[in-house]
């Protein structure tokens, strides 16, 4: 197979990619060449999707697939529709699990759980590219699969805030200092390496079953962010110093954490993998959460860099912390 990622580089994508290549998947890569990150095997076309004058060597190609890991908006989607209509056998378009009902009628999600987010831009938007894209499926045929991942962690820290392409949490747990677990921290989550994403996810790829379809990708281990966050800080060596509070007190101190916490992250949520398991009877994820955030922080370790400490986050966190102390 004759296979584009748009991106394919990322926390979630690269792991994909050396996938797909191990399973000897012709693989290309549109990106700017700005990425570090280097996946021998892959064919790299050098350019810019929201540059057309730069795309020749992209469209005049035919692909079996067409996988975007960066449309976010309707105007991307309507740009990919317009270049690939006819050019590809199936376009996969990377969502969020993000976009499942919030709050929840019913804490079990599967794919046919509502999509319905009006807390955060993010999924929202991705929202209306999944209306857009079924309506072209429905419409003119163009064949698309949808794929939501949540919370999927490798050179990232999946934590509700501090966290992801952050070393700011984790900076205060080595350093002792206080740190915010939303809620009583009793809350259950789910959280994904991606390498275990990836054998659900390549096993899409070309899957002529899977046109019309979404599917989420996760681990099956459910976790309290207590337990999460005793893993990380046990990770690092230290004991976490916690101090709970409540969601909806956080995002009034700090409103920029409601995308993280009322939109996402604030209730329990279980994910339900029967779909992709009977698509792809090979998935099965096998990293425990213990695990793979010790493979990810020894990638950290190699380079003092990655380690991004956010002055204006911990700024945030005491403002709230501080506010609290005075309830």
């Amino acid at each position: 197979m004759k296979i584009l990622f748009i991106g394919g580089t990322g926390n979630i994508s690269t792991a994909a990619s050396r996938l797909a290549l191990e399973r000897g998947i012709d693989l290309y890569h549109l990106n700017r060449g700005n990425t570090k990150v280097e996946v021998p095997g892959v064919k790299t076309i050098l350019g810019d999707i929201n540059k057309p004058k730069e795309l020749f060597e992209l469209v005049k190609h035919d692909w079996d697939v067409v996988v975007n890991w960066i449309a976010f908006t309707p105007e991307d989607i309507e740009r990919d529709i317009s270049l690939f209509k006819g050019k590809t056998k199936q376009y996969i378009f990377i969502s969020s699990a993000s976009c499942y009902q919030t709050p929840l009628g019913y804490p079990v999600i599967t794919e046919s759980t509502p999509l319905y987010n009006t807390l955060w831009d993010y999924s929202y938007e991705k929202i209306k590219c999944e209306d857009r894209l079924m309506r072209a499926y429905r419409e003119e045929g163009f064949p698309i699969t949808v794929v939501r991942p949540s919370l999927t962690y490798d050179t990232v820290i999946p934590i509700a805030i501090g966290g992801f392409k952050e070393y700011t949490t984790a900076d205060r747990i080595l350093r002792g200092k206080k740190i915010i677990v939303h809620g009583d921290g009793t809350s259950l989550w789910t959280v994904t390496h991606s390498d275990d994403f990836a054998i659900g996810f390549v096993g899409l790829l070309g899957l002529t079953q899977a046109i019309g379809h979404a599917f989420h990708i996760t681990s099956d281990e459910i976790l309290s962010w207590n337990t999460i966050y005793k893993i990380l800080a046990e990770s690092l060596g230290r004991e976490a110093n916690i101090v709970h509070i409540a969601s909806d007190f956080i995002c009034k101190i700090e409103p920029s954490f409601t995308g993280t916490l009322l939109a996402d992250k604030a209730e329990s949520v279980i994910f339900d993998n029967t779909k992709i398991k009977t698509f792809v009877p090979e998935f099965k994820a096998i990293i425990p959460f213990a695990m793979g955030i010790k493979r990810t922080l020894n990638w950290l370790d190699e380079n003092p860099d990655r380690k991004i400490i956010n002055a204006d986050k911990n700024k945030k966190i005491e403002n709230v912390l501080n506010a609290y102390a005075q309830l």
